[in-house]
């Protein structure tokens, strides 16, 4: 379940974010055009506006207040000091919340479109949890916040009907992958390349002439091993790439270089390979890595529902009108509070929910 929602939590985030735009909405038109549609009057403490939803400052608060202590109860209050690029890492975390919001607000939205709602027995859960962590709280922090359970229960019910839709949409995904699609090999290689690099790190083609060296080198290389040289030996030696023994699935590498790595047997050596960076004769040493494998097929099933979902939730989205509070989202800021220190807003939601929206 928590695997699940941090799938939640991450998908789509900074598409939901650039498409908050600052003094204005978009939507698209019958063309796929976005529209550009003027700002109306916030309510108080209004932060955005997705469609006919809406996120309220104390909504931000939990979502902004509960991050910022998780960092600072792993690396310390000194971790707002520093800066990713230009940008305060504050500011990340700010992004980060908003985008969440967004998301959960868009998927709230397609439930109503599909009909999606809450179960009786999950509405109680939404209730339950509410109680749970509002009782955790102190009465700084809800001030602070400027929260109830109320609103506690909007968010645990907005958050449980995302799970649910996104569950909805993923439930007919194809879960079957063959070993051949997700397997991995593993090959030693020799490597001459065929580009140099510009100062500023650009490839830069041969010319034919040192084109024709490299080839040279590399079937030098082949008649050394048909002689008996040792693979190892002579790629510790003549490889020009520091990376001698490589395991990949297919779409990580070359497509001239898996059309053969992917036919060798173990322990057969290729021929001369020539991709657009360079030959290669490679070494099989494992045509199939079972664990490995395995991995792949859950990684590939998941990239799958995700594909799905984000079909579905991309074309929604475009329709919606976007409106955020510029003003009043540059003021909000981290409560510095010492008896601030709430951490479990969805630690409670993990408790309460592993058993529904699976």
């Amino acid at each position: 379940m928590r695997r699940k929602n941090n799938r939640i939590r991450k998908l789509v985030l900074l598409v939901c974010f650039c498409l908050l735009l600052s003094g204005c909405g978009g939507r698209a038109d019958e063309e796929g055009n976005t529209k550009i549609v003027l700002t109306t009057g916030f309510s108080e403490n209004e932060i955005f506006r997705i469609g006919e939803s809406s996120c309220s400052l104390p909504e931000v608060m939990v979502y902004l207040t509960n991050m910022q202590n998780q960092y600072e109860s792993i690396y310390g209050k000194q971790i707002w000091e520093r800066k990713i690029g230009t940008e305060t890492l504050e500011k990340k975390v700010k992004d980060v919340v908003l985008a969440r919001l967004a998301q959960i607000k868009t998927m709230n939205l397609l439930a109503g479109q599909r009909g999606t709602v809450l179960s009786e027995e999950e509405e109680q859960k939404v209730v339950q949890a509410a109680q749970e962590y509002v009782s955790s709280l102190n009465e700084n922090e809800i001030a602070a916040m400027g929260i109830n359970e109320t609103i506690v229960q909007q968010l645990y019910r907005e958050y449980a009907l995302a799970n649910k839709v996104y569950n909805e949409i993923i439930e007919d995904t194809n879960p079957e992958i063959s070993d051949d699609e997700a397997r991995t090999v593993t090959v030693s290689q020799i490597f001459v390349k065929t580009y140099a690099l510009s100062g500023t790190g650009e490839r830069i083609s041969y010319t034919e002439e040192s084109k024709q060296a490299a080839y040279d080198k590399i079937k030098n290389i082949q008649k050394m091993l048909r002689e008996g040289a040792v693979f190892d030996e002579l790629a510790a030696r003549y490889s020009e790439n520091g990376q001698l023994t490589v395991s990949f699935r297919k779409g990580e590498m070359e497509p001239e270089y898996e059309e053969v790595a992917f036919e060798l047997g173990n322990d057969e050596v290729s021929g001369i390979i020539e991709t657009e960076s360079g030959y290669y004769i490679i070494k099989c040493l494992s045509t199939l890595d079972r664990e490995q494998t395995d991995q792949n097929k859950e990684k590939i099933v998941e990239q799958r529902k995700e594909e799905t979902f984000s079909a579905i939730y991309d074309e929604f989205m475009l329709t919606q009108i976007r409106n955020l509070n510029d003003e009043l989202w540059e003021d909000v800021q981290f409560i510095h509070d010492e008896s601030c220190t709430t951490t479990t807003f969805f630690d409670v939601y993990n408790r309460h929910f592993e058993d529904f929206l699976k």
